[in-house]
């Protein structure tokens, strides 16, 4: 099998080129998907570039911060511990997926909903733009997936090159996949400056980003890094929150209608996430009803943050 990992083509655009001779539909729905971001992005430019959005930057800014900190402070425990249990991880996996599921409905969705109804005048219509930016979210995300080699813990390599890519660095690529969505959630939430969306939202996903950064950590180390070596590049995984910040806010600052397409482009980059690699995560082991729990009381605070916050 690590044979077969080595026999990569000699260079990166070998590779991809080859991922998307062999998945050409997803080839396409990235190529869609990057294509409405970038033009969401230039719409938003001149905006951001005007200064009027200094607002919606300052406050996303922080909150991609915010998650970065607690990624790091959550990474801190793996320096003396020595070892977690499966069904400790499973369980908190379990929380942050419901924290993530809950986020995306109560401060993604539900306000892209209110949103494009008072855009567009229509509820219909209105639905049809989060759809939309669902849509645009499952693609880039499912695109990622395909073309960026990365590893999670218990399942084998995946994506263009991973053969041409040490374990330690399949994981840390996974890791980024992982947060960017969340980044971009922070980002979108706040571009209108509107703190009843982004603060609820900026809380929840820096509470699941402390098991997170455990996990993460103890992961590093069980992949042969030291203790100190995990929990730095743990706490760097982090870094990914406040990109996607500012990505989200770039997306999401523009036209009238790019708002309530980036929270669900945001919504469905998270929900992708969950499904495609949380959750499976936590039910591999056989820790099935922990992880469930863990999800219910994960959405459970994150309902109560929503309603108290905003």
């Amino acid at each position: 099998m690590e044979l077969a990992h080595r026999e990569e083509p000699l260079n990166w655009r070998a590779a991809w080129a080859n991922q998307a001779h062999a998945h050409p539909y997803t080839t396409l729905g990235l190529a869609v998907a990057l294509a409405a971001v970038m033009l969401l992005l230039i719409t938003s430019i001149w905006r951001v570039a005007a200064g009027e959005a200094d607002a919606a930057l300052r406050l996303g800014l922080l909150g991609g911060l915010a998650g970065f900190a607690a990624t790091a402070i959550g990474a801190l425990p793996a320096l003396f511990l020595h070892k977690l249990s499966t069904r400790t991880e499973d369980t908190m996996l379990g929380l942050a997926a419901g924290m993530m599921l809950a986020a995306s409905s109560f401060s993604l969705i539900l306000p892209g909903l209110a949103a494009g109804e008072e855009i567009t005048g229509s509820t219909g219509i209105g639905a049809m733009t989060v759809v939309a930016g669902l849509g645009l979210g499952v693609l880039l995300m499912l695109g990622l997936d395909q073309f960026t080699p990365h590893e999670h813990e218990h399942g084998g390599p995946c994506g263009a090159g991973c053969g041409r890519v040490s374990r330690v660095w399949l994981f840390v690529f996974a890791i980024a996949l992982h947060n960017l969505p969340e980044g971009m959630a922070i980002g979108v939430s706040f571009s209108q400056g509107d703190l009843s969306v982004g603060l609820p939202l900026t809380s929840a996903i820096a509470i699941q980003d402390m098991p997170e950064g455990l996990v993460v950590a103890m992961a590093l180390k069980a992949a042969g890094l030291t203790p100190s070596r995990a929990v730095f590049i743990g706490a760097l995984s982090g870094l990914m929150e406040p990109v996607g910040a500012l990505l989200g806010i770039g997306l999401a600052s523009g036209l009238a209608l790019a708002y309530p397409i980036g929270l669900g482009l945001a919504a469905g980059a998270m929900i992708f996430v969950v499904s495609h690699e949380v959750i499976p995560e936590t039910h591999r082991n056989g820790h099935q009803t922990p992880a469930t729990i863990g999800l219910m009381a994960g959405f459970a605070v994150m309902m109560v943050l929503d309603t108290t916050l905003s």
